[in-house]
């Protein structure tokens, strides 16, 4: 692998910004991932657009699909953050919008797999909708790992270079107010105050979390009324829920769904469910292992497993019951954030790691086999 040819290919993915939003922006996108994927890989994709989103996978080899390699190039980050946050390689460390979640990823895929001699069997998906929860792309990514033996997820690395091999399940709630307006200084008590209403709901949803479950349920965002001076007629706040395990994600639904009004003449309505089913470490265990072995072996630093909050596509590899193991990108830090970066002396032993570990479970088997 030729680490300047890896950072060229990050580079060319960078500096093409694909906020998940703009749907032109992500099928430019999907054209550089493609011009970079059949660079290395010397195989055409093939272009999957769903509901005007844009995915690309290639299925390598003629046998049937057995290790399944998942990413995405879609960002958070919006047109023109590049002009703000350059793509630059300084004292080694790569930055640049989507750098590190995930694009460096994406490039890593193709590099490993461009050096394996066999590649039968093998199925990349780079989807692009991952950042806003995967609506058109969970079907696809669900089917195509009920094929695999593995799958192996390259977003970035948790904290230290660690792998995820546990992620918390995510669901997403609306609730909705309809009270009545009626004038605040006039005559109030004829209104139906959504936002008192609101007051209550939060309450009672925020007591729905469990520190001893590691189950959150959190409202987020919330908007009431029109006016100062107008008891708030409709008024909504939204709910972001991460659990462990299934039987938590369950509890809360059943919860969320039985809420019923305080104020007598308040209407109230939940909208949402759960989004993503956990990644539990039962999944990770086989492969994880696999990977420390050869890590070992490629004379690689130690491997660790960490245990993280936030979901990716390896919650929905997972919950389908496919062994999945996440986190195997870049070693860096700040998704999301203005520091955004990657570790380019990382970038050679994981790329490296990845290929190795491939190679492997299409050589002895997967965990399904």
């Amino acid at each position: 692998m030729d680490l300047r040819e890896l950072l060229g290919d990050v580079r060319e993915l960078v500096e093409c910004e694909s906020p998940s939003g703009d749907l032109a922006a992500v099928a430019r996108s999907a054209d550089t991932v493609q011009r970079v994927g059949v660079r290395r890989l010397g195989v055409e994709p093939e272009r999957i657009v769903l509901d005007g989103r844009t995915h690309l996978r290639w299925r390598l080899g003629p046998g049937p699909s057995r290790v399944l390699l998942v990413g995405h190039h879609d960002t958070v980050w919006p047109i023109g953050t590049l002009a703000a946050i350059p793509c630059t390689v300084e004292d080694g460390v790569l930055r640049g919008p989507g750098c590190f979640d995930m694009k460096a990823g994406v490039a890593m895929m193709f590099h490993a797999l461009a050096d394996l001699e066999i590649r039968g069997g093998v199925t990349v998906l780079v989807t692009g909708d991952e950042e806003v929860g995967s609506p058109s792309s969970r079907e696809l990514i669900e089917d195509e790992a009920r094929i695999a033996e593995a799958a192996l997820v390259l977003e970035a690395s948790a904290d230290g270079g660690a792998l995820k091999t546990e992620r918390k399940g995510v669901s997403v709630y609306d609730v909705r107010v309809c009270g009545r307006a009626a004038h605040a200084g006039l005559e109030p008590e004829q209104g139906v105050n959504a936002t008192i209403e609101l007051a209550h709901q939060a309450l009672v949803v925020a007591a729905l979390g469990s520190r001893e479950a590691g189950t959150s349920v959190t409202p987020t965002v919330a908007s009431a009324g029109t006016t100062t001076n107008t008891v708030p007629s409709e008024g909504h706040f939204s709910v972001d829920v991460r659990v462990r395990t299934p039987e938590e994600q369950a509890r809360v639904d059943a919860a969320m769904r039985s809420l019923r009004p305080v104020l007598a003449g308040a209407v109230l309505e939940v909208t949402g469910g759960p989004n993503r089913p956990p990644l539990d470490g039962a999944s990770s265990a086989f492969l994880m292992q696999r990977a420390q072995d050869l890590a070992v072996r490629l004379g690689l630093s130690e491997l660790t497993g960490s245990a993280v909050g936030g979901a990716s596509d390896g919650n929905f590899t997972a919950g389908v019951g496919t062994p999945t193991l996440d986190g195997l990108g870049a070693v860096g830090g700040g998704a999301h954030a203005a520091d955004e970066h990657v570790l380019v002396d990382e970038l050679s032993g994981r790329t490296r790691l990845l290929g190795a570990l491939v190679a492997d479970l299409l050589a002895t088997g997967g965990p399904r086999t």
